[in-house]
């Protein structure tokens, strides 16, 4: 006698409201995503942007299309401009302003580049962990500071130039290893280590010395002498540095121009252990991820 198949469980109201809620929330966020995501189409290059541009970056119907740019416009933070184009809007500029009175880092930096300036000679620059990057957070130029130097609001890759490879050595290893898996190539581009072994025995020398010293990575004809920052859990969340013209350097000075970027990072990372620990930032590097 054939057994009678298990009867299919049929989900109760309380349990189809939940997948239905659920799956009204990832909708919501995904179409959250994709407003926001709308930011990142204006860059340097392209400030400006046509309607047209924005719809079809949306990808969405033109209904919805055109209610994400009202409602970015009606929140400052897109502006309309002549002939249906449209740019960044001047909410951020606030928004831009409120962290430079709010972020620990920005602020202590203020305290200490000055001084790294008035002892080097060359312009300093204070960086931070951000996703997959480096992204300045603060600069003090020196007279005659080349006009491609980094500066706030710009972002470097994570294995390229000083301000970025002198945060890697202090990276936790669980998180290293991942990062090397996901970025062989970049490393070994970068002189960093064509396998494991050497990647890591190439960020043991730079911990060594505490500081990485580097010649036009980045910007050709540009010099650049970094060292790191911690926050209050001696955690890596960015570094301190200077940078200028390879032809004004004087190679004699470069050894007290390390020792000074050194001791800049120590005392910057001691006056944010004594910052407001609820606004000193956790390094945020490779996504959301965080050690």
């Amino acid at each position: 006698m054939a057994r009678n198949a298990p009867a299919k469980r049929t989900p109760s109201g309380r349990d189809a409201a939940a997948a239905k809620a659920s799956e009204k929330d990832g909708d919501a966020q995904s179409s959250l995503e994709r407003m926001l995501g709308l930011l990142d189409i204006f860059t340097p290059s392209a400030p400006v942007r046509p309607v047209t541009d924005l719809v079809n970056y949306l990808g969405t119907s033109r209904s919805t299309s055109y209610r994400y740019i009202k409602a970015l416009h009606e929140a400052g933070l897109i502006e309309a401009v002549a002939n249906g184009h449209y740019v960044l809007g001047p909410r951020i500029v606030e928004f831009d302003r409120q962290i430079r009175l709010a972020d620990p880092l920005y602020r202590v930096g203020g305290q200490v580049l000055p001084s790294l300036v008035e002892l080097t000679g060359h312009s300093a620059l204070l960086c931070a962990l951000y996703r997959d990057s480096v992204m300045c957070i603060r600069e003090h130029l020196a007279e005659g500071a080349p006009p491609t130097l980094f500066s706030r609001g710009q972002r470097r890759p994570l294995f390229t130039a000083a301000a970025s490879k002198i945060i890697l050595p202090y990276v936790p290893p669980h998180r290293l290893r991942r990062i090397f898996e996901q970025h062989q190539r970049s490393i070994a581009l970068a002189g960093l280590g064509t396998d494991w072994q050497g990647f890591r025995s190439t960020l043991a020398g730079i911990r060594r010395k505490g500081y990485v010293v580097t010649y036009g990575e980045f910007n050709p004809g540009v010099f650049g002498v970094s060292a790191p920052l911690f926050n209050a859990d001696e955690l890596v969340i960015g570094s301190i540095g200077i940078a200028g013209s390879q032809e004004r350097l004087d190679s004699k000075k470069l050894p007290a121009f390390c020792e000074a970027v050194v001791a800049a990072g120590k005392h910057l990372s001691e006056l944010l252990s004594h910052a407001d620990a609820d606004l000193v930032r956790p390094p945020r590097a490779f996504g959301s991820v965080t050690p």
